[in-house]
């Protein structure tokens, strides 16, 4: 539970609220070229992991030992969110999106590993409480970072100061960008520190087979699965609804930030208090979902998380500068003044609310209800084409989403295609047994 606190400070502030926005809005010449480098940034790294996953799966199920292999992708990640804090105005968006593919496939690699050990830690019947108050205490740990980022390093570019009216800390300079460059370190730091626990205090274990020898046979019962997936039609299907809606969850919470950064001008204390937010709602519906996975079963809580993302993706392309909707709810187009002054600004928030209800919940669930279907000796294979099937067509929806801002210069409309994602995602699984191995039994 320890890794999951560890690692999503690099998801929540890095890749989503903080310096992912700032990649799109301040780095490059305008609002949509940034947007569709980003975009492109992630199917870059979608690529990379999608082919490796699996095969990283079936070695550490052949070695054994998973500690290892977090520890050797801990330290490219580590290394390259360190780097982040040259990504000045101006610089390489080249070069620093490379950084980013870096640490978003070592962060992906890691949690396939740390994943496929829960099947020997945890037993089938807690499996979905664990999984999803986990996930939540990740979000608890993004959520920390994320106050400590808004507090006392992002100050505003125009007076210098915090949300509580003080210097940024170490002497950040906003109008360069150095406090949401900082971003990368404070996320490698923590990172270091809290996946300590995971290593000295989690039981591993190991076959003492040489790399060489693992990575052949690896391949070969790689192999061999996937044969086998064809006959097992639940675990096949479950896989391909996961792929689909897992791959709408990945570009909306890659895009959203940089979405709303472009439509509304946010800076970072917005965009950061909109994570907060996010992250909070997201802690205590993770909580309630873990007891309803235990009572209702891992595939109601994903069903009703999907529907739940639908509306809400739905909301946030309907909504303008003064309406909603799509122009059925008009809005005062007037700046009150102050944080999400406009009436557009709190439509938005609501919509992420709803996000916020939903996307923990569809992740951990999914998680829950892959762990109840296969056995710990497999694990590492099938957690392996479980990060396949969240990652194999992400880059796909990013791509989707470029080449559509291409075509229109529309970010709304390249958001548009994140929802197809959601309902076919969603048709398919509940054509899909409960557990998946249940073959054609409901």
């Amino acid at each position: 539970m320890m890794f999951d606190w560890a690692a999503q400070p690099f998801f929540t502030v890095v890749i989503t609220f903080v310096f992912g926005p700032y990649f799109a809005a301040r780095m490059a010449t305008d609002p949509a070229a940034g947007q569709l480098a980003w975009s492109n940034v992630g199917t870059i790294s979608s690529i990379i992991i999608a082919i490796l996953s699996p095969i990283l799966g079936s070695v550490a199920d052949e070695t054994g030992n998973r500690k290892h292999w977090i520890g050797f992708f801990a330290t490219i990640k580590i290394v390259s969110l360190s780097a982040l804090w040259y990504a000045a105005p101006g610089s390489s968006l080249l070069a620093i999106g490379m950084l980013i593919v870096l640490a978003s496939i070592a962060a992906e690699f890691s949690i396939v590993f740390n994943d496929s050990m829960m099947t020997r830690l945890v037993s089938r019947e807690s499996v979905g409480k664990i999984s999803n108050i986990a996930w939540g205490l990740g979000y608890a740990g993004g959520l920390i970072a994320l106050f400590f980022v808004l507090l006392f390093l992002a100050g505003s570019p125009t007076t210098g100061k915090t949300i509580i009216g003080i210097t940024p800390l170490f002497g950040l300079d906003p109008a360069t960008g150095e406090d949401a460059r900082v971003t990368g370190p404070l996320a490698a730091v923590w990172y270091l520190i809290f996946i300590l626990p995971m290593f000295f205090f989690t039981p591993d274990s190991s076959k003492h087979v040489p790399i060489g020898t693992a990575t052949r046979s690896g391949l070969r019962q790689l192999g061999n699965t996937l044969k086998d997936l064809v006959s097992q039609t639940g675990l096949m299907r479950f896989f391909v609804s996961r792929m689909l809606y897992q791959d709408g969850v990945n570009a909306l919470l890659f895009l959203g930030g940089a979405y709303a950064a472009g439509m509304f001008g946010w800076q970072t204390t917005e965009i950061g208090l909109f994570g907060i937010i996010l992250a909070f709602v997201a802690i205590f519906s993770c909580v309630i979902a873990g007891y309803l996975d235990n009572i209702l079963g891992s595939k109601v809580v994903v069903v009703i998380g999907l529907v739940m993302l639908i509306a809400a993706t739905t909301g946030i392309i309907s909504t303008g500068l003064d309406f909603t909707l799509f122009g059925l709810l008009p809005l005062a187009p007037g700046d009150s003044g102050g944080l999400f002054g406009t009436a557009a600004e709190k439509a938005y928030i609501l919509y992420g609310v709803l996000i916020g209800l939903a996307f923990g919940p569809v992740q951990a669930s999914s998680r829950s209800y892959l762990a109840r279907s296969v056995s710990s000796e497999e694990a590492g294979r099938y957690f392996g084409i479980y990060a396949l099937s969240g990652r194999a067509t992400s880059f796909l929806a990013t791509a989707i989403n470029s080449g559509l801002i291409w075509l229109t210069a529309s970010p709304r409309i390249g958001m548009s295609s994140l929802i197809g994602f959601f309902v076919i995602g969603l048709i398919l699984l509940l054509l899909t047994p409960y557990p998946a191995d249940r073959g054609e039994q409901q």
